[in-house]
């Protein structure tokens, strides 16, 4: 399931359809027949047992299935009334911002949705009492496994640095009354190998809802086999981690609304990224993380910590957020202390069905180095920075076609005090996802770019490196659970040096239930 999908009851189409057609003998066709005169759409009026391809509502649920990552295939076979019904809630059942596209389909098969609970026996107890358009007040679990086989030439000359030298006073850069010192990196340590190896992620999804408008998330997880992956931003690939074969409670959240257009949200364990506004990139990364949201950059770097969120949307597509992220909050730092380790991110943000805009501006505190994802490793010591990551997309109506969604996005930053004397940066990445090209929901996926590097050095002389990054990659699906993907990646100057070049290619395979 796709990061910014895991609120999402990923899978729950395939087991609501199974007991349907289990259970066929036990419905009213007649009764559920007179249902389909309830329809509200424009665009759509065939009867309950005729959802054709090629009709509004199934292209409508096609492109709901690829676009919310659901594990449905719908190809171009027809549909009954109380089919797509079943996918329209599993797909939507707990998503807070829907289309207008989405919300024309929850409206055209909200009574036969009503009717799954009051008439089949035994879909309540398997769906977990599914509401149209809502979570249940009960738990529902989903998860996924991924096996990841892969290698990296290059791997060994990566590794994190031992820290600074000395340094060099160059003056009072800052205006504070005192010099500062332009301090240079040292030997590399931790170096990874180029071998060939395997790793592995279990992960456990539940969602509870006590009001059917809330949603309490819990996510257990453990992984193991990644130590050659984790080299930021050069080989950290999107599912590895650092679990040891431990599961643990990996996130933790509590998401509520406040009126009709604020959601508010809080958790021990959380990423800023979950209580954005809107969704920056529409590229799907299935080998990098570096190429998340457009780049796992200034304002979206990833790192587990206290969260706090408020997310305000419109009905005309405008829709802005505030967060607050605390490392210190449960420790003895405490929270928002001088001693705290934190993130404030406010995000404006433009969609549309076809295309986004948006601009978040992040400051930080503390050596909240996340944005390490991407970028060098010059400007990774800072302790105060702040910056801005410019984001949009854009996806055609229809897959299958040459035209592919595009991301873009650039950050820029400014430093307090960045030890290596770096005042400021920039970073850039585009990228480019084509689906349904040879069969029904494959990916074919293209990103490059420049992680962030120091820019304007207090000496004069001294730069950082050119860093370039990029990768690869195909994703098919040999039945609605399974999903394998060959992919590859690169790049020149990728941390600290010119000797950071790297080419590796992994092979990943991911059951999803």
């Amino acid at each position: 399931m796709k990061l910014f999908q895991q609120l999402l009851v990923a899978g729950a189409a395939v087991s609501m359809i199974a007991p349907i057609a289990a259970q066929a003998s036990d419905i009213n066709l007649e009764d559920m027949n007179s249902y389909s005169s309830s329809s509200r759409s424009t665009g759509f009026t065939n009867n309950y047992l005729n959802v054709q391809p090629g009709d509004w509502a199934h292209q409508s649920i096609k492109d709901l299935v690829n676009s919310r990552g659901c594990s449905v295939d719908v190809s171009d076979k027809s549909l009954t009334r109380f089919e797509a019904a079943a996918i329209v809630n599993s797909c939507l059942g707990n998503v807070a911002e829907v289309t207008n596209v989405e919300r024309t389909l929850i409206d055209e098969f909200s009574s036969e949705i009503a009717l799954l609970r009051g008439r089949v026996d035994g879909i309540e107890a398997r769906m977990n009492e599914f509401e149209a358009g809502s979570f249940s007040s009960t738990t529902t679990l989903d998860g996924k496994a991924v096996f990841v086989f892969g290698a990296v030439d290059g791997n060994s000359d990566l590794g994190e640095t031992t820290g600074f030298g000395s340094g060099t006073v160059v003056g009072d850069v800052d205006g504070d009354g005192t010099n500062e010192t332009v301090k240079t990196q040292t030997a590399k340590k931790d170096k990874h190998s180029e071998a060939l190896s395997v790793g592995y992620v279990y992960q456990m999804n539940l969602n509870t809802s006590f009001t059917g408008d809330d949603n309490l998330y819990v996510r257990l997880k453990t992984s193991d086999g990644f130590e050659n992956f984790t080299s930021k931003p050069g080989n950290y690939l999107n599912e590895a981690g650092s679990g040891d074969s431990v599961i643990t409670v990996d996130k933790i959240w509590y998401t509520f609304p406040i009126g009709d257009k604020v959601e508010a949200t809080v958790g021990p364990k959380i990423e800023n990224y979950y209580m954005l506004a809107a969704t920056p990139s529409v590229y799907k990364p299935k080998v990098l993380k570096a190429f998340r949201f457009g780049g796992h950059g200034i304002a979206f770097g990833a790192s587990t910590s206290t969260g706090l969120g408020l997310k305000y949307t419109a009905d005309n597509g405008f829709a802005s957020s505030i967060t607050i992220n605390s490392k210190g909050a449960q420790g003895t730092s405490g929270f928002l202390t001088d001693a705290d380790t934190n993130k404030l991110n406010v995000q404006v943000a433009y969609t549309t069905d076809n295309w986004h805009l948006s601009g978040t501006y992040t400051t930080q505190h503390g050596k909240f180095d996340a944005f390490h994802y991407y970028s060098t490793d010059a400007i990774d010591e800072s302790v105060d920075k702040s910056g801005y990551a410019l984001r949009a997309w854009f996806r055609p109506d229809e897959t299958g076609t040459a035209v592919p969604s595009v991301s873009i996005g650039y950050d820029t930053v400014d430093f307090a005090d960045n030890i290596g004397g770096y005042q400021n940066g920039s970073g850039y990445s585009i990228a480019f996802n084509w689906q349904d090209m040879f069969q029904a929901d494959d990916t074919i996926g293209v990103a490059f770019g420049q992680p962030i590097k120091g820019e304007d050095n207090v000496t004069a002389g001294v730069e950082d490196v050119d860093p370039f990054l990029w990768e690869a990659y195909y994703s098919f699906r040999p039945n609605d659970s399974i999903e394998i993907t060959p992919g590859i990646f690169g790049g020149s100057d990728v941390r600290a040096d010119k000797n950071d070049d790297i080419f590796g290619a992994v092979l990943q395979t991911t059951f999803r239930f």
